[in-house]
């Protein structure tokens, strides 16, 4: 389409950075849940994981191609994962119950499925090294609210271990499944 000889560029679609922008503001509510009663905490928690399952699932994902065999990027990511959580020692406590372990595992697939394939998916239209990076900025940034400006170089190290398992796996779900164990991992050290 052009006007007067000049071409007319398709105009950006925002519908994505709408989406993460919702979901990482719903994310950040959690904050404010931790503080409200057990049984409403727990409904609130999945109420937010679910919704930022759902709204991560509906942008389109970016497609992209393995570098590495799926299967070593994990395996790489869980070493890294066991060599951290020696390294590091016990994560900080939270209130431990029965659900804890089923929510650490919803809030893994529902936070990579918002960074590493939304916020990731989005990012990378605009380059590979700025999906890296922002996803693993975003990622962090998102977490300080929880645990903190202290949690903030490790969870930015997560964040690039995730998102290079992204790229190198060439899906979200490698790095679903290596933060699922760590966040198992960090239930079972409490």
């Amino acid at each position: 389409m052009s006007v007067a000889g000049t071409r007319l560029r398709p105009r950006p679609d925002v519908r994505p950075a709408l989406l993460v922008a919702a979901a990482i503001g719903a994310l950040l509510l959690r904050a404010w849940i931790l503080r409200t009663p057990d049984a409403t905490r727990i409904v609130l928690l999945l109420g937010v994981y679910g919704a930022v399952l759902a709204a991560s699932l509906l942008t389109p994902a970016a497609p992209d191609r393995p570098r590495l065999d799926p299967a070593a990027a994990l395996g790489l990511g869980l070493v890294a994962v066991g060599l951290a959580a020696v390294a590091g020692g016990r994560p900080p406590t939270a209130p431990l119950d029965a659900t804890a372990l089923p929510l650490a595992l919803f809030a893994a697939v529902a936070e990579e499925a918002l960074f590493r394939r939304a916020a990731y998916g989005w990012l990378a239209g605009h380059g590979t090294t700025l999906a890296v990076a922002g996803s693993a900025l975003l990622f962090a940034a998102m977490h300080v609210p929880l645990y903190g400006a202290a949690a903030f170089p490790v969870d930015l190290g997560a964040g690039l271990l995730l998102s290079w398992q992204r790229w190198a796996s060439g899906t979200w779900t490698v790095p679903a499944a290596t933060h699922a164990a760590a966040n198992l991992l960090a239930v079972m050290m409490r």
